[in-house]
């Protein structure tokens, strides 16, 4: 379930609401898109934040985005294949590959640069999880 305001948004901007079975075919066909993965909007301040700075997102790039909102319950499918560790989150893709992702909320500069910078990259794999300081995973066990 959405926020509130998220739900609005949605609405409002006509933006499609993907599942983790539907992303693929959509991102093949999008081009260069950005995807909202929002996470609990209870426990995640920045969700309704991030709703409201998507579509100023999508009117500054001119076009050259499409916008998607990811359902709430194919989220934890999209962390696996994305290694994202933090809600919410905006994952780019172009023509379904991975070029990067923004895991906060910024300051307007900042997402533009950042945009940029990422829209610059070639598809590539997403990079390993960032574990939080003092969360290293576990060392294996010895045989």
């Amino acid at each position: 379930m959405f926020s509130p305001l998220m739900q609005q948004i949605i609405e409002r901007e006509r933006l499609p609401v993907l599942s983790a079975e539907t992303l693929d075919a959509f991102a093949r066909e999008a081009g260069d898109m950005v995807l909202m993965v929002g996470g609990d909007w209870q426990r995640h301040v920045e969700v309704n934040d991030l709703a409201v700075i998507l579509p100023e997102i999508l009117k500054a790039a001119g076009g050259r985005l499409t916008g998607a909102v990811l359902e709430r319950e194919s989220e934890r499918a999209v962390q696996t294949r994305f290694r994202f560790n933090r809600f919410p989150v905006l994952i780019f893709l172009r023509d379904g590959g991975y070029l990067g992702r923004i895991q906060k909320v910024l300051d307007w500069a900042d997402y533009i640069a950042e945009i940029d910078a990422i829209l610059a990259r070639a598809p590539h794999e997403p990079p390993p999880y960032e574990f939080p300081d003092g969360c290293a995973p576990a060392a294996p066990a010895a045989t």
